[in-house]
């Protein structure tokens, strides 16, 4: 008897620490929450939500002066976070158009993650967020060719093109591609357009972004 109630009072102690452990990004959720309780954005803004391209991009209303931009991206973010946090950075925001960039860092962790399910969680986050705004446009932004992680360029470049096929199929949609436009004429990743992590970006990269997305970026 005295095992069996060690053994539950272990079981009940350790439910109780896990449930007071945050889940991951709780901390970058809780800033946009606080931001939005204080100002909350006005409606028919552009929506930029996923990872740490967007959420670097602090000056992104210096390169799109014409558009009211909410940037909603959180460092190391996933797919399925995005998802999670749905009716945090997604939902509330009754934006005019929304802009993803996500995945790239789906490929990065102890599982083995293929292009066919980024493909399939983009499909998901997609459907949720149709679930919500119908016929809002949606535009997807490659994933972009990071040297650092040069051991996923095969499979980011075919889950970029089975994303931009399935939004082919979809109304009020595109794919925004940034991937061959930061590439060298070998065909390799370009040298000055990162910072010195040979993930994220400096302002070359920036504007090559800037160039590749003007054109979607509804008025």
């Amino acid at each position: 008897m005295k095992k069996l109630l060690l053994v539950a009072a272990l079981f009940y102690s350790s439910l109780l620490f896990a449930q007071k452990q945050p889940l991951p990004f709780w901390d970058a959720i809780q800033k946009f929450k606080t931001a939005d309780s204080s100002s909350f954005p006005a409606a028919g803004q552009i929506l930029f939500i996923g990872s740490s391209s967007f959420t670097f991009w602090k000056d992104v209303a210096d390169y799109f002066p014409k558009h009211k931009i909410i940037n909603r991206g959180f460092g190391g973010s996933k797919l399925v976070d995005l998802i999670r946090y749905r009716y945090e950075v997604i939902y509330p925001y009754q934006p005019k158009q929304i802009i993803v960039y996500c995945g790239e860092n789906d490929f990065v962790g102890p599982d083995s993650i293929t292009a066919n399910i980024v493909t399939e969680r983009f499909k998901t986050l997609f459907r949720l967020i149709r679930s919500k705004y119908p016929a809002t446009p949606l535009a997807y932004v490659s994933m972009k060719p990071s040297p650092s992680r040069q051991r996923f360029l095969e499979e980011y470049k075919e889950a970029n093109s089975k994303i931009a096929l399935f939004l082919k199929s979809q109304k009020n949609t595109a794919f925004i591609d940034v991937y061959s436009k930061m590439l060298k004429p070998d065909g390799s990743p370009m040298d000055d357009i990162f910072l010195k992590d040979k993930l994220h970006m400096n302002v070359k990269g920036y504007k090559i972004w800037q160039q590749a997305m003007q054109p979607y970026l509804k008025k």
